[in-house]
């Protein structure tokens, strides 16, 4: 936020705390501890102004008006302002509006007793652009998820800045903390850079440092988190996952970063040839890929500055792609990168999986900044993650990542795609090996929705997978 010091006289800061975000004895978000969290950071450091300011701290809050009258209040200082919104995003059933729920609200109450989102921004839109950010770490449940994938964003006034998540229903919350992801590297970024950072930048480090759910919203999306000058320095940034990115299954919300992505310079430097590991790897045998993923080869084309370090986890030297400063990169022979995959593999079957996963994810994020959404080798990198996670016996995992990948390429690729077909198949049989039955319930309409959409797949798939579903749905939750 840039500050006038002759015209601005006071700033604001306005933290408030919704209802908790859970489900079934699981806690997504449990705004009170974020907010206690953030009131121990200096309100010149989180705010990114000197001038005197106003703390608002709203915490168990039940009156939609009386939440209103401080927003109003926020609103109404000539400074800087910062609004911070933690909790639970519902909707109305009769209006179908978001809502941010406050305490004691219920899907049938949201309309009298929660914020409606709405008021945000109509009590924020009138103030000078440039002065006011607006921070989210949310949960949407099972009402407004649905909502929040037709929009593909939080819809607010341009004169805003908006950053934050939300997270889909059902997955599991903040650890022992009880400080969201998001919330916790944002603070960890502000205590980590002696000086404060912009906020779209921190955004981008806390979203690449957090661990999100599969699915989660951020916003903004993915094109305006990428290639921030100076930000391969942090070393304690972890990859961004594609899944955070491109696979919550939403076209609408991959057109739209197809569009911004066409705005970004087409322009790419090479980098020097990655030094091989110490120790050859063998080569995996092709049946511990994934189906297709062999099939094509790698990336040539050469990647701009990668804008997340590869994580240090990862013990084994690997051919992560650094760019590294000569007068002479376009005038020598662009050499041939290697195939990252043999190394990913070997790891795997040393039963190294978190440093494999870790590896493929600075591989996913590489490619995206490299090559673009509309990439197939991106969504490559979403089917051997996948692969790990079968391999690691997280089945749950590995039938939603196999679905975001058949999603994704839907979008791109004919329903009757080889690749496709294939990817649907390997999220069916992840889906068998569930035995969980909550969570075989929660991924099941997803996956029926996935195999309805390829005509030509074997239609015993969706004829098995929906006599599961009926099953599933007449067997009692275990307690």
């Amino acid at each position: 936020m840039q500050i006038n010091g002759a015209v601005q006289q006071r700033g604001h800061v306005l933290l408030v705390a919704g209802d908790t975000a859970g489900r079934r004895r699981t806690i997504q978000i449990e705004p009170s501890a974020n907010l206690a969290a953030l009131s121990l950071i200096p309100v010149p450091v989180l705010l990114g102004s000197d001038l005197p300011t106003d703390t608002t701290y709203l915490d168990g809050v039940r009156d939609q008006n009386a939440l209103l009258v401080k927003l109003r209040r926020a609103a109404a200082t000539r400074g800087p302002l910062l609004v911070y919104l933690s909790g639970r995003l519902t909707v109305d059933r009769r209006s179908h509006q978001l809502y941010l729920a406050l305490s004691g609200t219920t899907p049938s109450t949201a309309r009298y007793t929660a914020l409606p989102w709405e008021w945000l921004g109509i009590e924020l839109r009138q103030r000078p652009a440039g002065l006011t950010t607006v921070l989210l770490d949310l949960a949407a449940d099972k009402g407004a998820w649905p909502l929040l994938q037709d929009y593909g964003s939080l819809p607010a006034p341009s004169s805003i800045e908006v950053y934050g998540t939300v997270a889909p229903p059902g997955f599991p919350g903040p650890d022992s903390s009880h400080v969201s992801a998001y919330t916790r590297a944002w603070i960890e970024q502000l205590r980590s850079n002696p000086q404060r950072p912009t906020s779209s930048r921190l955004h981008a480090m806390a979203v690449s440092a957090a661990a999100l759910p599969p699915g989660t919203l951020v916003v903004p999306a993915a094109p305006e988190l990428t290639a921030v000058p100076g930000l391969e320095q942090e070393q304690n940034a972890r990859p961004l996952s594609t899944v955070q990115r491109v696979a919550s299954g939403d076209t609408a919300f991959i057109s739209e970063l197809r569009e911004r992505s066409a705005q970004q310079p087409a322009t790419r430097e090479a980098p020097p040839r990655a030094p091989a590991p110490d120790r050859p790897a063998v080569r995996p045998d092709d049946h511990q890929y994934p189906a297709h993923a062999s099939s094509v080869p790698l990336p040539r084309a050469e990647p701009v500055r990668p804008a997340h370090p590869a994580p240090k986890q990862a013990a084994v030297q690997t051919p992560i792609p650094v760019q590294h400063p000569g007068p002479d990169a376009h005038s020598n022979p662009v050499p041939q990168q290697q195939d990252p995959r043999p190394y990913v593999y070997a790891l795997a079957r040393e039963g190294r999986f978190t440093d494999a996963t870790l590896l493929a994810q600075a591989w996913e994020t590489h490619t995206l900044q490299t090559l673009g959404i509309d990439s197939p080798h991106a969504t490559q990198w979403i089917e051997i993650r996948a692969d790990l996670a079968k391999q690691a016996g997280n089945y749950v995992l590995a039938t939603q990542l196999w679905i975001s990948a058949g999603r994704t390429r839907l979008a791109h690729q004919s329903p009757d795609a080889h690749e496709v077909l294939t990817t649907a198949q390997s999220a069916h049989y992840c889906w068998t090996q569930i035995t969980d039955t909550s969570k075989a319930r929660e991924c099941g309409p997803e996956l029926v929705a996935l195999l309805r959409a390829l005509p030509s797949l074997d239609r015993r798939h969706l004829s098995v997978a929906q006599q599961r579903m009926e099953h599933l749905h007449n067997t009692p939750t275990r307690r």
